[in-house]
């Protein structure tokens, strides 16, 4: 028989209770963490979200209702506890536990509900896999780890207010339900039920109404928002993320910049207590590109990329020859010490390497003062000394070469650069490297759809000396390539945090940039029309910024996954295994939608 709660009310919670407690009465509510009998005397580790406390329900102190309930007590059976705080006797303090000091004497013990077998541990540390996790995820949720994941999460929501708030900002909601927008991912679609054969879209973002909202005089808006891309997954994408995201009015990069390392600053303080560095470096899209092969560089370690391709172009080896004659290029990296790489671990690189569009990997290592390499016979003497003075290498040292295009060669030598650095275990832990990226090209280059797409979003303004180029930029594919962006992008540890620039607000400009990216204007009309006609009615200069919440956090906590700081996550095929969405619906729901659907195959 099962107790009631009734007017039984906690007054503190467990891991709360402190060796000042000593002689209150206290009454607790919890889980039953552990069970022990240890002759007659029952020990319970009542657990709640503040941590652990010992019970002792002991037959020659505790009433025997009390006693006898203790007995049928079981791991995770919901119970309340009404006892006096003592010291623990002597020898047997738990130093593991911030309550290891004190215990509960039981005086009042209810049983409120029981618990079937589980189907995995509440431990900090488990085996279970993540489907069986995210199917049981109320369980899961109770480990401590999970449960601190969250805390912090709900402290940053609590930062991010507070600062904002606090600079004048107002929050501000946008819809759920809108139209559907190209911006650079599938939509999720919403049908009409009133409008048959209509459709809503969920957001990717709120971009299009945070700016409308600067037209309508906000000037200072924020939101901590859910958004919405129907794209493949993977550990750092979900298809419904959080954002904390603001705009601003009047503003220009340096005021977006301030108030972004504002924040960050203020929410490491008040939840993790760090007391970061400001302002953070900064640098230009190109020199990241061209030192380390990817916008969003890892600071943390060395290994910069090195250009050889002047001395790549007189050596006689034909691939490095070809490259540099056919307008590509010739980069390496100097991985330090490496030359203990077996052959078989510098053709996993070269796999390695393949993997992300080179034809091969070159590589020479230095070992006993010489050069040793299928490639070595092709350069001089005095040509393997520039090499070495160019690469700074040493002996021990392990040189890998990349040559083809500038995007190809810069995309390899950028994933080779973590893959190694992971593989030797040099990236420094609890090192916290900030950087602004800046000066993004506004378009680039599409091959396969043969037209120049927004390398951000198409309402991010050009730089203001380079608008004069967009008149002649449909015309001169490298005048288009030339023009810079107002755009800043800040990466911490080698993950783009978050991301934003200054808006275009004149809508000749937007006009233009719509034609750069080969919008017509019907088009920019039929997708974007509430946006235009908005910037025709006093639209302010404006800018802002979004953070990826779900992957701060994760980068906070130490998580590898952004599943690990999501109360209930979707896994890799975008499916949630507690609730089994997606689903079928009934035949009935469709038809009242104006919906047939063609299954490939019927559901089991």
């Amino acid at each position: 028989m099962l107790d009631n709660l009734g007017d039984f009310k906690r007054d503190y919670f467990a891991g709360e209770l402190t060796e000042n407690n000593i002689g209150d009465e206290v009454r607790l509510l919890g889980w039953a963490d552990s069970v022990r009998d240890h002759g007659g005397v029952i020990f319970i580790n009542l657990r709640d979200r503040e941590g652990v406390v010992q019970v002792v329900v002991d037959p020659s102190k505790s009433p025997e209702e009390s006693y006898e309930k203790a007995k049928k007590v079981r791991s995770e059976y919901v119970i309340g506890v009404q006892g006096r705080v003592q010291r623990r006797p002597v020898g047997t303090e738990n130093p593991k536990i911030p309550t290891g000091n004190i215990e509960v004497v039981a005086d009042k013990l209810l049983i409120l509900n029981t618990c079937d077998v589980l189907p995995l541990p509440i431990e900090d540390s488990i085996n279970a896999s993540e489907e069986v996790r995210l199917k049981y995820r109320y369980l899961d949720i109770r480990r401590k780890p999970m449960f601190k994941n969250l805390l912090v999460r709900h402290e940053v929501y609590q930062a991010t207010r507070e600062y904002l708030a606090g600079h004048g900002f107002l929050e501000v909601e946008t819809p759920m339900l809108t139209k559907s927008t190209p911006e650079g991912a599938r939509d999720f679609l919403v049908p009409s039920r009133l409008e048959k054969g209509k459709f809503y879209a969920l957001p990717q973002s709120p971009q299009l109404f945070k700016q409308i909202l600067m037209v309508g005089g906000i000037e200072r808006y924020f939101q901590i928002v859910k958004c919405f891309r129907d794209e493949d997954l993977r550990a750092d994408r979900q298809p419904e993320f959080t954002q904390i995201d603001f705009e601003i009015s009047f503003a220009n990069e340096e005021d977006v910049i301030s108030i972004s390392e504002g924040l960050v600053h203020f929410i490491f303080k008040k939840v993790l207590g760090i007391d970061l560095k400001l302002p953070f470096k900064r640098i230009t899209y190109k020199e990241a590109i061209e030192k380390y092969g990817t916008d969003k560089p890892d600071l943390r370690y060395e290994m910069e990329l090195v250009d050889i391709s002047d001395l790549a172009s007189d050596v006689e080896f034909k691939v490095f020859n070809d490259t540099i004659k056919k307008g590509g290029i010739v980069k390496g990296l100097n991985i330090k010490k490496g030359a203990k790489f077996s052959r078989k671990e510098i053709d996993e690189l070269t796999d390695y390497a393949k993997k992300f569009g080179a034809k091969g990997m070159a590589w020479i290592k230095i070992s006993e003062g010489k050069m040793s390499s299928p490639i070595t016979k092709f350069f001089t003497q005095e040509q393997q000394q520039k090499l070495k003075e160019k690469m700074k290498a040493e002996e021990g040292d392990l040189l890998v070469f990349i040559a083809d295009s500038y995007e190809t060669t810069h995309r390899v030598l950028g994933f080779l650069r973590k893959h190694i650095a992971d593989k030797l275990k040099i990236i420094p832990e609890d090192r916290w490297d900030f950087l602004w990226i800046v000066d993004f090209p506004l378009v680039e280059w599409d091959e396969e759809e043969e037209r120049f797409v927004a390398l951000h979003h198409p309402f991010t303004s050009p730089k203001e000396e380079d608008i004069s180029k967009l008149d002649s930029a449909l015309e001169d594919k490298a005048l288009a390539s030339s023009i810079k962006s107002r755009a800043y992008d800040l990466v911490l540890n080698g993950e783009e945090i978050g991301g934003g620039s200054i808006r275009i607000h004149r809508p000749d400009i937007q006009k233009k940039v719509f034609e750069l990216l080969g919008i017509s204007d019907e088009e920019a009309e039929e997708k974007f029309g509430f946006l235009i006609n908005a910037l025709r009615y006093g639209a302010p200069p404006h800018g802002g910024l979004a953070f990826g919440l779900d992957r701060l956090i994760a980068i906070m906590v130490g998580a590898d996954s952004i599943r690990e700081v999501i109360a209930f996550p979707k896994t890799q095929k975008g499916n949630c295994p507690l609730s089994n969405a997606p689903d079928y619906v009934t035949e009935e729901q469709l038809k009242e939608l104006g919906i047939t659907v063609e299954l490939e195959e019927e559901p089991s």
